[in-house]
């Protein structure tokens, strides 16, 4: 007899997202998971309540186009002691990278530009660009010589541009930080064009395309998407990609009216125990905990700027799970979302993944060590949040909580325990 795989609560749950998650189906069938073994769940992530690893998270499960599973656990604030509740507001990061890189595929499809294009083509400041050859013991520039090839749109959306991130370590760090370049979310009152006309003062980690490099590549993009879609990125994805997707609740920066929903960020100080996060935590003091509901509300970082529910990005999820159309709208075609999942950059080794367009793809399931299918792709983002979706399970993700720096592994863990409770 097959067993249950939900408790009359997750049903409970499953019949109050009727609206959030309208698109995906109640649950009229067995998705395929098997009871007992879902229930590890609850208890790993109770465990790393209780351990003060994290003060809280949302986890949801979708397979087959229905919501598996659906929970919160813990607190949203320790301090008012306000618990998680399923419809609570993530800093997602790096999540917004995945946004980014539909937005630039939906003008790809309108044949606004080609992937191999030079981005100079479109944002003339990067024509001219150089590759630092030589830093001295302070991490100063002291030699660059001229690229020999342009940044392509391409490489852009697969980090092997060139372009870092300052708060990576690199041979950019002290040259991007002296200039004022910023990592993404900010309160400071600076604008992306701005950012992106720095950006391509500095010289490049290596020649475009010829290795990987996470960076500001997609703040790049989403300045790109601006350019050619004629209107602010935030606009771009509100009218373009959230409305038509029913995503009422992610922005860049919070209408007040959501404001209290925002789930405090975390940090682990020496020892056991969290932190409220504090400004001077982040390298250039600019990224401010509170910069979804404070500050100058004027970057719209392309990579890292967004805050969603893990209903909300569900719904974009089940978006590309069903090949580019979700709720009898089309964002894009079969074969733009075929192109993204499909690895692009197989670097040797497993220190960095393979990557398509905007993912992290698995291309051989050994190759990580992880339970996983072929073809999987997935991301995160710094605050301790992950996603995942598997085309050959029917199978989406979302683990969101918030700490940094964390020590909780449980964005990764929770790939792991849905896939051991697979049928």
């Amino acid at each position: 007899m097959k067993k249950t795989i939900v408790t009359i609560a997750v049903l409970a749950l499953i019949t109050t997202l009727a609206i959030s998650l309208s698109g995906l189906r109640e649950r009229d069938a067995d998705p395929g998971l098997i009871a007992d073994r879902l229930a590890r769940i609850d208890a790993a992530i109770e465990a790393e309540v209780a351990a003060g690893k994290i003060a809280g998270a949302v986890a949801l499960i979708a397979r087959n186009g229905q919501v598996a599973y659906h929970k919160e656990f813990g607190f949203a604030d320790i301090e008012s002691q306000a618990p998680m509740q399923l419809d609570s507001i993530f800093r997602i990061a790096s999540m917004t990278k995945a946004v980014t890189s539909v937005a630039v595929m939906m003008l790809h499809e309108q044949g606004r530009f080609q992937l191999n294009d030079p981005l100079a083509k479109y944002i003339p400041e990067f024509a001219t660009m150089t590759v630092i050859s030589e830093v001295d013991e302070q991490g100063n520039v002291k030699a660059t010589v001229p690229a020999t090839k342009p940044i392509r749109i391409i490489d852009l959306l697969t980090h092997s541009s060139g372009i870092a991130y300052p708060f990576i370590p690199s041979k950019l760090q002290t040259s991007y930080r002296e200039a004022g370049i910023i990592d993404g979310p900010t309160t400071l009152d600076v604008s992306l064009e701005e950012q992106m006309k720095l950006l391509a003062k500095q010289p490049l980690l290596f020649e475009p395309g010829s290795a990987f490099a996470y960076g500001l590549s997609t703040d790049v993009l989403g300045y790109l998407v601006e350019e050619i879609g004629g209107k602010p990125l935030d606009q771009f994805f509100a009218e373009e990609i959230f409305q038509p997707l029913g995503m009422r609740d992610t922005h860049f920066y919070l209408p007040t009216d959501k404001a209290g929903r925002l789930v405090t960020l975390y940090s682990h100080v020496d020892g056991p125990g969290l932190v409220a996060y504090q400004s001077s935590d982040f390298d250039t003091g600019a990224n401010e905990a509170l910069y979804p509901v404070s500050g100058a509300k004027t970057y719209f970082s392309g990579g890292a700027g967004l805050s969603s529910t893990a209903a909300d990005y569900t719904r974009f999820l089940q978006m590309l799970l069903n090949d580019g159309e979700l709720d009898g709208v089309r964002l894009l075609a079969r074969k733009s979302v075929e192109l993204m999942r499909t690895a692009r950059i197989d670097w040797d080794g497993d220190e960095v993944p393979d990557f398509g367009l905007g993912f992290a793809v698995v291309s051989d399931i050994g190759k990580r060590g992880e339970l996983s299918s072929v073809g999987t792709y997935a991301w995160g983002g710094a605050f301790n949040t992950a996603f995942w979706i598997d085309p050959t399970e029917q199978l989406v993700g979302v683990y969101m909580s918030q700490a940094r720096p964390t020590q909780s592994d449980m964005d990764d863990r929770f790939r792991t325990l849905v896939y051991q409770a697979l049928e």
